[in-house]
């Protein structure tokens, strides 16, 4: 039995400048972050006792015989690249809902992909973790997504990624003192706002055509040379939370599908009980509201904002994890 672990993200800058379609022509860079709440997967080799071969348990129960029975497009597609020829049941169990933009997607991608190595007794790299991900999700299910979430979930900890347009990535992790990093997760508050939306189809509304958005795209990129200078000094909350506003405005004008008439009316209410900037995670459209709050404000922002679910969370920079791992003699009928 394999258990795996996977951080969800944060994404701070940059986002959109992830997508195939921009950083093949222009580069690309994010900052991003895994924070202390996870997706567990728990993997094993089923016993040839059912009459199905494969049980996968997420928020539905799925019993098959085929791995092309399987609705789940991940599980499919992913017992597909590893040639599955024994029976398997998954259970998956998450800390924070799907389809709220903290990347829950990619963590689930990434946690199976290493826990299917891991049953296998197999070793694999942070690096080749990620870019496996990727490439299932972007070219086997062609999905909309970006890169960023996929190398947050495998990598873990606080970085500055860079996209080539080669295809190739570099992550390069902050520089940041334990002190400091308790200061700017201090300063900030993570609001679920209740709306549930797939970010592929959110995304699909701008990546089919970026060059039309290169004005926004350009500033979205700009502002992670001058975030990461921001938060590698102390204090600079403020003109930190001013930055991802500005960047919130310019990505919001990248598609009507980005925001909604609700998540409006919620970040103004913030931003007039003191809240120096934020935006919503993820493509947009809905999930999870991360603000830049001082810590005397947030006492009035959470008033103001009392109908949302808070989610307190901390740094973390192991990203995915095998936390448990048995190994199993395989039971195969005469």
């Amino acid at each position: 039995m394999i258990i795996s672990r996977t951080p969800y993200r944060i994404s701070l800058l940059g986002g959109g400048t992830d997508y195939p379609a921009w950083y093949k022509a222009h580069g690309g860079e994010c900052l991003a972050a895994s924070m202390d709440r996870y997706c567990y997967l728990t993997l094993r080799y089923l016993p040839p006792f059912f009459e199905h071969r494969f049980r996968i348990v997420y928020s539905v129960t799925e019993d098959c015989k085929e791995v092309a029975d399987i609705k789940h497009p991940v599980v499919r597609a992913a017992l597909e690249m590893f040639k599955c020829q024994h029976g398997l049941e998954l259970h998956h169990d998450g800390d924070l809902p799907a389809r709220s933009g903290v990347g829950s997607s990619s963590s689930f991608t990434v946690g199976i992909l290493h826990a299917l190595h891991a049953l296998r007794g197999e070793m694999t790299s942070k690096h080749d973790l990620a870019k496996s991900a990727i490439r299932l999700e972007q070219e086997i299910l062609k999905e909309n997504v970006g890169c960023q979430d996929q190398i947050t979930a495998a990598f873990g900890g606080f970085n500055h990624i860079e996209f080539m347009p080669s295809g190739e990535f570099r992550v390069q992790p902050l520089t940041i003192s334990k002190d400091r990093l308790a200061e700017i997760s201090g300063h900030m508050m993570l609001l679920y706002t209740g709306i549930r939306r797939f970010s592929s189809d959110v995304a699909a509304t701008y990546v089919l055509d970026m060059e039309k958005r290169a004005s926004q795209l350009h500033f979205v990129q700009k502002s992670v040379a001058q975030g990461k200078k921001l938060l590698c000094q102390s204090g600079m909350m403020k003109e930190f939370g001013e930055l991802m506003h500005q960047t919130w405005l310019q990505k919001r004008a990248l598609s009507s599908a980005v925001s909604r008439p609700e998540i409006d009316d919620m970040y103004e209410a913030a931003r007039d009980a003191g809240a120096y900037g934020g935006k919503v995670l993820g493509a947009g459209g809905g999930g999870f509201l991360l603000l830049v709050v001082p810590p005397e404000r947030q006492h009035a922002v959470r008033q103001r904002l009392h109908q949302l679910i808070r989610v307190p969370f901390s740094f973390e920079d192991t990203g995915s994890q095998i936390i448990y791992y048995e190994s199993a003699q395989i039971e195969e009928p005469m």
